[in-house]
């Protein structure tokens, strides 16, 4: 397994993938990284819906414009902030990209590529149908999960001169 800071940097947004199954251990580990991601006073807002039929995966693909990803995806994770177990809506939010991160993270480091949609949301309503979710659970998010098809991949990001301040905005590092 790579440390996490390599894992950070070289994990990329991958939106084809080959036709190769994933075991449930995989799954599960990943999984099991969302459920360790951190929250406010530990309150874990979160509910994850594991979707490995493929008659369910293409039902949700017909709610987003990356529907071709998301078909051949072999495994989704909707993931869900349960508002009952909500204290503070933004911290929550905030919690459930951590647990986002947290997977996203975890599926790199067992050699498998992910995208997250979000752009699904704009079609949520529709999408908890699908799913058959009680009205306390609001997507967040799926997770498209597959083997990578093999190509290279680059991204940059912008300096830490651009984006960081010392001590207030505006001053230089």
């Amino acid at each position: 397994m790579s440390n996490v800071l390599d894992c950070i940097v070289d994990r990329r947004s991958i939106r084809e993938y080959k036709d190769d199954e994933i075991d449930n251990n995989r799954l599960y580990s990943i999984l099991e990284a969302g459920r360790w991601a951190p929250s406010g006073l530990n309150n874990q807002p979160w509910h994850f819906i594991l979707i490995d039929d493929q008659n369910q995966i293409s039902r949700l693909s017909k709610l987003t414009k990356y529907r071709e990803t998301m078909e051949m995806s072999k495994a989704l994770i909707a993931i869900f902030l349960d508002k009952n177990e909500s204290y503070n809506r933004t911290k929550d939010i905030q919690a459930i990209g951590a647990a986002c991160q947290n997977m996203l993270l975890a599926i790199h480091s067992l050699d498998l590529g992910a995208v997250w949609n979000g752009e699904i949301l704009n079609q949520k309503q529709e999408a908890e149908k699908v799913l058959n979710t009680p009205d306390n659970l609001e997507l967040m998010a799926v997770i498209c999960i597959g083997k990578p098809i093999e190509k290279e991949r680059k991204s940059d990001r912008k300096p830490l001169s651009e984006i960081v301040h010392k001590n207030k905005y505006g001053q230089e590092i």
